[in-house]
């Protein structure tokens, strides 16, 4: 028994020395005092001894459990304080180097380009009026002046939904219902987004409009073009070359289209302005009488302008975007140009 119970402690402490982390140390006294272990094995034989050499054996093996025991818990402690140390050197903080900054966002630039178009008007006078996205057709076209067999109604690619609902073309309805809440006078503009059937580099399905109504005693087409040069010397800098074409839309007679001198070139002529010297802008002109009737106004006793411009056109002009998508697709590289 004396040399099984010597040549087992050597091999004990020979592995202990060995052992070089804490999940070989834990498997080694596993392999020697676990239930199944090599010296539990041996104090299972105790048994098989004479009463003379029992206990003597059995002092034998608990001095060299105990020994174990200390050297075990010695050497978990070293592989312990090294693991530490080597963690601490290899994610220690060099708190020397700059450090990482959150991520701040900028406000989009259809936001941008709408604050800043209603802040113009506001100081001109205007109201911001808002409206439901869902209209009604009488609100969104037959009010209007659109009736159920005019052919601009073709031109507006509208959605078309259940029960005489559908997506809203533009953020004329927003008008209508103005005026069918208030009595004149009425200075509002209607900042909104609106949906038509349409997509490609200059169109969206889904894009921005700025519409606005002046209504009043006296309202003649010099004050809608004094209201225009105002906001348009503000929004592209003093001086801006503007003229205005005469055009049609069902709401408004006389109608026009209004351009301005290209941003790029300067009207001198080039690409974009397809060598014109002119960019179309935006829409105007006085409202319909007809309009008027239908929400309970007195043509004989009032007169109005209303116009309409789209935000992306304003956006794209004014930063120099050349495709309209980019400013629907969310790429943070573009975004954070502005």
């Amino acid at each position: 028994m004396k040399e099984q119970l010597d040549a087992l402690s050597a091999a004990m402490f020979a592995d202990l020395g060995t052992a070089l982390s804490e999940k070989g140390l834990q498997e080694l006294k596993v392999r020697y005092l676990g239930k199944k272990g090599e010296l539990t094995a041996v104090m299972k034989c105790l048994g098989t001894l004479s009463p003379e050499e029992r206990p003597l054996a059995g002092q034998a093996i608990n001095a060299i459990k105990e020994r174990f025991e200390e050297e075990f818990a010695s050497r978990l402690a070293g592989v312990k304080e090294a693991d530490k140390l080597h963690r601490l050197a290899s994610e220690r903080i060099d708190v020397t180097l700059p450090g990482r900054r959150n991520s701040v966002g900028t406000r989009h630039p259809v936001t941008l380009v709408m604050e800043e178009v209603s802040e113009i008007f506001a100081g001109l006078g205007f109201q911001v009026a808002e409206g439901p996205e869902i209209e009604l057709d009488f609100y969104n076209f037959e009010a209007l002046n659109f009736p159920k067999d005019h052919p601009a109604r073709d031109m507006q690619d509208t959605f078309f939904l259940e029960g005489e609902r559908l997506l809203r073309t533009h953020t004329s309805p927003v008008q209508v219902r103005t005026m069918l809440r208030h009595a004149p006078p009425v200075r509002i503009i209607a900042p909104g987004t609106v949906y038509r059937c349409d997509s490609d580099a200059t169109h969206s399905p889904m894009f921005h409009q700025i519409e606005g109504l002046m209504v009043d005693k006296g309202i003649t087409f010099g004050d809608l073009k004094g209201i225009l040069t105002i906001f348009l010397n503000q929004y592209f800098g003093k001086g801006i070359g503007m003229r205005l074409r005469p055009s049609f839309f069902p709401f408004t007679e006389p109608s026009a289209e209004v351009d301005i001198a290209c941003v790029i070139c300067k009207g001198a002529g080039c690409r974009v302005c397809k060598n014109s010297g002119w960019l179309e802008i935006l829409g105007a002109g006085m409202v319909d009488p007809e309009v008027f009737r239908h929400v309970g106004y007195n043509p004989d006793e009032v007169t109005g302008f209303a116009f309409g411009m789209g935000i992306e056109r304003l956006a794209m002009l004014k930063y120099g975007i050349n495709d309209m998508r980019f400013l629907f697709e969310n790429d943070i590289r573009f975004l954070s140009q502005f």
